[in-house]
């Protein structure tokens, strides 16, 4: 199997386009000279259901269709927001299926039965038409025990945010409709939308404002689409590069623009427009996904979304405005928040980690010594939170490892991936630069086929040039400077007539900081992929220089 696996990569890798036109003739016309960011739309009947078994026969197999939308230099195509736009126009002239499932390229169906549990949460409500989409959470196959890296959030999902991919949507909230606006069987309310309401929203297609119409106004009695081929023409029309310009798509209609998180973006309008939406856990988990591993690519998957939930955060979308203004409900609100404010506390934690080396530096402090009575109120909140953390880790059904490896992470990450998240969302504020998207790379671990992993230790951390480690190294070497210092002061006397030094709280704090960001302390002796890269090192010594110079002024 594995030979056979190699030997049809080696053909992937050699083919060429020459390759392709001989032997697929003009199936592969289309292709021949489109360019990765120039290109006009594509769209190809790969199975046509209708003209062969039926779905609900033994043996079929529902429609399959190839859709690539149109590219030009000279359009912005809003990265995955814009391709899920551009998905749903053409499902909704080709199919108009009321009910949409979006699945990321690494993840595939885990159960068989995902589709029936899905409708039975979206079609079971007592107001069908107050249930706007259906979330699975992710699950991974071949992932490292224990979270190593501290990237499946298995916490955070106990809420009911979109999470982009693994998600049942209703296609009228996806529409940008209120529940109270859509006509079924309600007293008072109002007929199906105009037709200018339809242009203005969903463009010029015929067949979209159509569509859409039997949607919005939950009329499903017309005929379904017998020859989808008829309709690839529309269908590249509805994906071309300039079809949204003038229209709603992207702002009230579709998935949102203007933030790298999409996703969260667009359930949170969901939510805010009145839907209800449900979480689906099944076992076995209903789709399984590839995790990133490593730091760079974890770091890095992070910053996108800490940068673009910042975005939302100081945009017209902030939850709390759609709390007043909207329907988005206050424990919604809320939870939101949580997720938005990621940016802002990396920044927010530099600066007190900062303060405990600062006070090791210069012989001062800042927490109650052992002595005073406030200083069991100081460990009283520490016990706590951390206490707090453990117990939500252990009722998810978690270990102690896994625990441990989030909370290290969390540091790790706010130090270097949040960080970054904030001073980039803030110099794209103030017009000095702009934010780029940035694809997280997921790689597999090799095997030698005995479930054997080649690599020495997958769940090692590994580093590359990446400035997302500067900070973090930085602030590792600062903390190994002032504890070494500060003891030096301790064991040898030399504070002992100096009133209001450090105690205890300080040097325990440094320590227990040190001790989250053990991965780096070991990377600053490390060889290869395992060891921070000299010009990383380099620019975090004269950052550490800087602090050490600003400190001895004062």
């Amino acid at each position: 199997m594995k030979s056979e696996y190699d030997k049809l990569v080696r053909r992937i890798e050699d083919a060429d386009e020459t390759t392709l036109l001989r032997q697929g003739g003009g199936e592969f016309a289309e292709f021949m000279d489109a360019k990765r960011t120039n290109h006009r739309a594509i769209v190809k009947v790969i199975w046509d259901n209708n003209s062969k078994n039926r779905i609900g026969e033994e043996g079929g197999f529902p429609h399959l269709i190839y859709v690539s939308r149109e590219k030009s230099p000279g359009h912005h195509h809003h990265y995955k927001a814009g391709a899920m736009n551009a998905l749903t126009r053409v499902s909704a002239v080709m199919t108009n299926a009321p009910i949409m499932l979006n699945v990321d390229c690494d993840m595939f169906a885990n159960d068989p039965q995902v589709v029936l549990h899905a409708m039975c949460l979206l079609l079971g409500f007592d107001d069908e038409i107050s249930s706007g989409f259906v979330q699975v959470p992710q699950s991974f196959y071949g992932d490292l025990k224990d979270d190593p890296f501290g990237n499946k959030l298995e916490v955070i999902y106990k809420g009911l945010f979109y999470g982009g991919t693994g998600c049942f949507h209703c296609r009228k909230a996806i529409y940008g409709i209120e529940p109270d606006s859509i006509v079924v069987g309600r007293e008072g309310a109002a007929g199906s939308p105009s037709y200018k309401e339809l242009q203005f929203k969903f463009e010029s297609s015929e067949e979209l404002k159509e569509s859409a119409r039997y949607i919005i106004s939950g009329d499903m009695s017309g005929e379904p689409i017998v020859d989808i081929s008829s309709h690839i023409e529309v269908a590249k029309e509805v994906s071309s590069c300039n079809y949204e310009s003038g229209t709603h798509w992207g702002l009230e209609v579709g998935w949102a623009y203007g933030s790298m998180t999409e996703d969260i973006l667009t359930g949170q309008r969901i939510h805010a427009a009145g839907w209800r939406s449900a979480k689906l856990e099944t076992e076995p988990p209903a789709f399984l996904g590839c995790a990133p591993t490593g730091g760079p690519a974890c770091l890095t998957q992070f910053k996108r979304w800490a940068t673009g939930l910042f975005e939302i955060l100081i945009s017209q979308n902030n939850p709390l405005l759609l709390s007043i203004f909207k329907h988005l409900q206050f424990r919604q609100c809320l939870a939101y928040l949580t997720l938005y404010v990621w940016a802002v506390r990396g920044f927010v934690e530099l600066c007190y980690e900062l303060l405990v080396p600062y006070c090791l530096l210069t012989n001062q402090s800042f927490l109650s010594k052992a002595s005073e009575n406030c200083f069991n109120i100081t460990l009283a909140l520490f016990l706590t939170y951390n206490t707090y953390n453990f117990v939500e880790y252990m009722e998810c059904g978690l270990s102690v490892r896994a625990w441990w490896n989030n909370h290290r992470m969390q540091r790790i990450i706010s130090a270097s991936a949040w960080l970054l998240a904030f001073f980039t969302v803030l110099l794209k504020t103030i017009g000095l630069s702009e934010t780029v998207f940035e694809v997280t790379r997921k790689e597999k671990s090799t095997s030698d086929g005995n479930g054997q992993n080649d690599e020495v230790d997958p769940e090692r951390f590994t580093f590359d040039a990446s400035p997302v480690f500067i900070p973090v190294t930085a602030l590792t070497m600062l903390n190994i400077v002032a504890i070494t210092i500060g003891t030096w002061r301790a064991v040898f006397g030399t504070t002992e007539d100096v009133p209001g030094g450090p105690g205890i709280s300080e040097f325990m704090s440094c320590g227990w900081l040190l001790l989250c960001l053990l991965p780096f302390v070991r990377g600053l002796v490390g060889k290869g992929s395992y060891g921070i890269p000299w010009s990383v090192k380099l620019k975090a010594s004269l950052l550490v220089a800087l602090f050490l110079f600003c400190s001895n002024r004062n």
